[in-house]
């Protein structure tokens, strides 16, 4: 049912300390809103600092849509205490305000009152604003408001010597950029258990709904909320972040040059529907482009290869230049069990389950596969807590139960674990044993946890809840690794005077600048 492994693992378990040093981030989402549950129509707060430039308080698609970045790191404790920090300095600088604990947003009342993200006056930041107009005019800005979890994950330059036996990451960029996308065809192939276990999203507030057509059959609570009673993860089903205008890309991950190649001519390729909006209504801006995609990162997908860019690079160009340095993993909901929005158990599961998509054989997979792919990932969100739900693998020639595949997956996991723990207690096998039960008794998963709460409270009162009681906990709480307010002032300060310097070297028009950078 799923790769044999055995020979991968038994390499693994000889050579343990090649897994030492693997690196980690963090990027969480979550939007303002106000004491009565609703989407905060105020200004980025200026006491968290400058949002274009802050190295880890920003924003995303919306001035109300706070996201915190870590910086990288291989240690989880520490990454776990400097997110924490982070919640903290900014539930102190928030006054009234809270931040939202769940995926699908609060009460919205008009899409009208969905503020962009401002970053100032300098073209970078016009640019980015701009960028988010079209994404609101294509898209709808509802949409844009769903917050996630991204997990960034790169493994030891050690882990790539031993297996592949390259020399240093420079001479042996194109081995490792096959290995990681290997990793990526194996996630496609078997990430949906990711929604399964963590998806958090099987309902939403019925004002996400105003105006908008769906062929789901929702039910109703007494509440208000409507819901899948199956449903692991709304946030990525249609009604989320998958985007149909992008199905027909065929960008495919078998090869990091025709990876690169599909993305450039997607970026490129004219889009009739785009067209119909118009780059310029009078002297507005309404999009960057009309093409498919306006830039690289409007590509909706539940993993990414990336490369830190250098200044003015795109990522695709990044990619090219060194190769992929670690991959993005975008499919994890908002943990509502957390004050920080995820957790270590599922920091934990991520690196076992990535260990093993590293590892176990991954053919290349064509857009048909691809396609039967998303079609497991959609049975998953929309229906996953089914009751003998079945899945296909080997890209649909056979449909095998859910849970066998996810009981023999947590098998192989359990070895990974055994290696990961052979220096430091059994935290990753403790992992295992807690969820793998999840796919026997499915009322378990967060989702159906979740369910049962927003059946009875709604959605704006379960996340209320929790919004409330995280503020004041996290306001109480002394900081882990920042020490105190003054390391965040200082980096507050320092980002203003970031944004003003770039404000100030601006030698050219923001309508020179857009030819420049915006396509055509």
């Amino acid at each position: 049912m799923i790769p044999d492994v055995s020979k991968a693992l038994s390499w693994l378990e000889a050579n343990p300390t090649v897994l030492d040093g693997i690196c980690r981030g963090i990027e969480r989402e979550t939007l303002r809103v106000t004491p009565e549950g609703h989407l905060a129509k105020t200004a980025h707060p200026k006491s968290l600092g400058a949002s274009l430039t802050h190295k880890w308080i920003t924003t995303d698609f919306a001035e109300s849509l706070l996201e915190f970045i870590t910086p990288v790191d291989n240690n989880i404790d520490r990454t776990i205490d400097f997110l924490n920090d982070l919640h903290r300095y900014t539930a102190r600088n928030l006054g009234d305000e809270k931040m939202w604990p769940l995926s699908m947003p609060c009460f919205i009342d008009d899409e009208e009152n969905i503020t962009l993200a401002q970053y100032g006056t300098s073209n970078v930041g016009r640019f980015k604003t701009l960028y988010r107009e079209g994404l609101k005019n294509r898209y709808g800005a509802l949409m844009q408001t769903i917050s996630g979890v991204h997990y960034n994950f790169s493994l030891p330059l050690s882990f790539w010597q031993a297996r592949l036996g390259i020399k240093d990451a420079e001479t042996g960029k194109e081995q490792i950029s096959e290995g990681y996308l290997r990793l990526i065809r194996n996630y496609y192939r078997f990430g949906w258990v990711i929604p399964y276990l963590f998806g958090a999203s099987p309902a939403i507030c019925p004002s996400f709904l105003r105006g908008r057509n769906t062929a789901l059959s929702f039910e109703k609570t007494e509440k208000g909320t409507y819901y899948l009673p199956y449903a692991t993860s709304l946030r990525m089903s249609d009604l989320g972040y998958t985007n149909k205008s992008q199905s027909d890309l065929n960008i495919t991950f078998n090869n990091l040059h025709t990876y690169i190649e599909g993305l450039k001519k997607a970026i490129h390729k004219p889009s009739a529907d785009f067209a119909a909006i118009g780059v310029k209504k009078g002297d507005k801006y309404l999009q960057l482009n009309t093409n498919v995609l306006q830039i690289e990162n409007e590509l909706y997908a539940p993993i990414r290869p990336k490369r830190v860019t250098l200044e003015g690079e795109s990522p695709s160009d990044a990619l090219l230049r060194g190769g992929i340095e670690y991959i993005e993993v975008r499919s994890l909901d908002i943990n509502p069990f957390s004050p920080i929005g995820v957790d270590e158990t599922q920091i934990r599961f991520l690196d076992l389950f990535l260990i093993w998509c590293a590892l176990a054989d991954a053919p290349e997979m064509g857009s048909k596969e691809l396609e039967c792919c998303r079609g497991n990932w959609n049975k998953v969100i929309l229906e996953g807590r089914k009751p003998e739900l079945h899945i296909g693998i080997g890209g649909g020639i056979e449909q095998q139960p859910l849970k066998s595949v996810g009981q023999e997956l947590f098998r192989d996991l359990e070895r990974v674990a055994e290696v990961l723990d052979a220096c430091s207690g059994t935290q990753y096998q403790s992992v295992c044993k807690e969820l793998v039960i999840m796919f026997e008794d499915p009322s378990l998963t967060f989702s159906a946890r979740v369910l049962g709460k927003m059946k009875t409270q709604g959605i704006v009162g379960f996340g209320l809840e929790l919004a409330k009681k995280y503020s004041q906990e996290l306001i109480e709480e002394p900081y882990s690794i920042l020490n105190n307010d003054e390391s965040f002032s200082a980096e507050r300060d320092a980002s203003v005077l970031r944004q003003h310097n770039l404000e100030q070297q601006d030698s050219m028009s923001f309508d020179d600048y857009l030819k420049l950078h915006a396509g055509s």
